[in-house]
């Protein structure tokens, strides 16, 4: 009985965790975004053209948009808990 029991919390112990799974994600994501636009901005730099503002935004709100998940659960959980009541 005390194996299975081991056998489990093994198991547990190697399994990442959805929020752990997303922030992750979200931060490599972020960061790709940004490695991307940095490079465009500089070969737009480099060739003498001027950067649009457009991109600028647009990468922001890419950016952002990485960790809207993230603030919509958060916003909907307090909806939640006004709603139904905390737990207890």
């Amino acid at each position: 009985m005390s194996e299975e029991v081991k056998a489990e919390e093994v198991k547990e112990k190697k399994t990442i965790k959805a929020k752990d799974a997303s922030l992750v994600g979200q931060i490599i994501a972020s960061v790709w975004i940004a490695g991307l636009c940095l490079a465009i901005f500089i070969t737009n730099i480099v060739r003498g053209d001027p950067v649009k503002i457009t991109d600028v935004i647009l990468s922001g709100f890419a950016i952002a948009g990485c960790y809207v998940p993230v603030y919509f659960n958060l916003i909907m959980e307090k909806i939640k808990d006004i709603r139904f009541g905390g737990s207890e």
